[in-house]
């Protein structure tokens, strides 16, 4: 089981008891926008996913874990590596805080460290990328402050409540992999 502790949080691999907090953060109309979400989740569909959350990043081509405070405490936000492709050595990341008295705590910005860390020195990635809107303020400077660069807007990407929105994507490249270093 994998555990990321920080200074004020952990991120952990999620657990059978995390069925509601999941259920709740997928059917959350609020942020479908930012987890391009289009349709709600049964109870049903998260715990098949959570049976399953067992696998390997490798057998998954991703990885979610819950983000928590401390061990007595409930899931607070998921932080996921999405589209892991191994051959290239790189993975798509998001994170979702829930509820808007978790946000501008430092909680996003310790998990995401967290993760990156765990990506680039134990997963040996070469670069990590977010798919964020561009009016998205918080999640384009909390991607900025672990340097991300913006390297291209998709124009009119996403259809949100009848309206066409662009997308820009981040990169995060790690300067200290090389191809000899990751055979």
């Amino acid at each position: 089981m994998i555990t990321l502790k920080g200074e004020n949080i952990y991120i952990r691999a999620l657990e059978p008891n995390d069925l509601e907090f999941i259920y709740a953060i997928e059917n959350d109309q609020s942020i479908w926008e930012v987890s391009n979400t289009h349709t709600p989740y049964s109870r049903f569909l998260v715990k098949q996913y959570l049976e399953n959350a067992h696998q390997d990043i490798y057998e998954a081509k991703q990885l979610r874990l819950a983000i928590c405070q401390d061990q007595d405490f409930p899931a607070l936000g998921l932080i996921d590596l999405f589209d892991f492709d191994p051959k290239n050595n790189r993975a798509g990341i998001g994170i979702v805080i829930q509820g808007n008295e978790n946000r501008n705590h430092n909680i996003g910005s310790e998990a995401l460290e967290l993760l990156i860390q765990y990506a680039f020195h134990h997963l040996n990635l070469h670069q990590l990328y977010a798919n964020i809107g561009t009016e998205n303020a918080a999640s384009n400077a909390l991607f900025t402050k672990f340097g991300f660069q913006n390297i291209g807007v998709k124009k009119d990407w996403n259809l949100v409540n009848g309206v066409y929105k662009d997308e820009a994507i981040f990169q995060l490249i790690n300067s200290h992999t090389s191809v000899s270093e990751l055979a």
